[in-house]
């Protein structure tokens, strides 16, 4: 039995089922794909009541006291934040390869393609969508959405209900940022140098003949070379998607210090 469960306490037995569904209920409401606006409330909230049912026999024992104070708000609001603080070190991870996109865009002259994306609402480059819906695929197809489930229902045993020093994994989370920066331009790098040789080479052409009309020749040239470099560059992407995936994963580990 679960160790949440008190005997004839009706009150014990609703807290040991609802403080885990707030952990998972914030979650799904930060984590990749799931938090998208294209899935509806609904079905995110009945993904989180399933998965805690699922996992909520194998749970730790906790005091399980759920009222009305203050002191039970915090405790739900508590639970909220570690969830949304896990989908969030995931979607870190994913926004690596939007933010590459967008770099490589810029440099090729494609910034203006923008469409809106569905999944945040948000007008972005038609790169960056191409390259968000690869590592979607790639996440799901090697089975990442399991590997983040299991790590949620990890993260219960390792920093248990009711715990304390959640301000320390919340400050390595948001030291992560700056990884997410470096990753992106790392991933980038190759294309962007290739593109800023082309510019180069544009701009020595317009000083030896300044009466050669540079803008009409070199956009659709460096628009050319820049689909040419991101079509050599897919071979490379796989690799590349594995590897910020399994970082993304350790950045959810080490939320709650794993």
């Amino acid at each position: 039995m679960n160790g949440f469960v008190v005997e004839g306490d009706p009150l014990a037995w609703l807290a040991s089922f609802l403080l885990p569904l707030f952990r998972i209920a914030g979650f799904f409401m930060a984590v990749p794909v799931v938090a998208s606006n294209l899935i509806p409330m609904r079905i995110r909230m009945g993904l989180a009541v399933a998965t805690t049912v699922a996992i909520w026999p194998g749970l730790p024992e906790f005091d399980a006291e759920l009222g009305f104070g203050a002191l039970d708000w915090w405790r739900a609001a508590e639970q909220v934040v570690i969830g949304a603080a896990l989908g969030f070190a995931l979607q870190i991870a994913f926004q690596v390869v939007v933010l590459a996109a967008q770099t490589i865009a810029m440099m090729m002259g494609l910034g203006f393609a923008s469409m809106n994306d569905p999944t945040h609402g948000v007008s972005v480059p038609i790169l960056s969508q191409l390259y968000s819906m690869l590592f979607t695929l790639v996440f799901l197809a090697v089975n990442g959405h399991l590997v983040m489930l299991e790590v949620v229902g990890e993260s219960f045993n390792r920093w248990p209900l009711g715990a304390v020093g959640m301000a320390q994994g919340l400050w390595w989370l948001v030291d992560a940022g700056g990884w997410m920066f470096a990753a992106a331009l790392l991933m980038a790098l190759p294309a962007v140098t290739a593109l800023l040789i082309a510019h180069l080479a544009f701009g020595v052409m317009s000083r030896a003949a300044p009466a050669f009309n540079i803008f009409s020749l070199g956009f659709p040239v460096t628009l050319l070379f820049g689909l040419v470099l991101v079509w050599f560059g897919l071979y490379r992407l796989l690799p590349q998607f594995d590897q910020i995936a399994q970082v993304g994963i350790e950045l959810m580990r080490q939320v709650f210090g794993g």
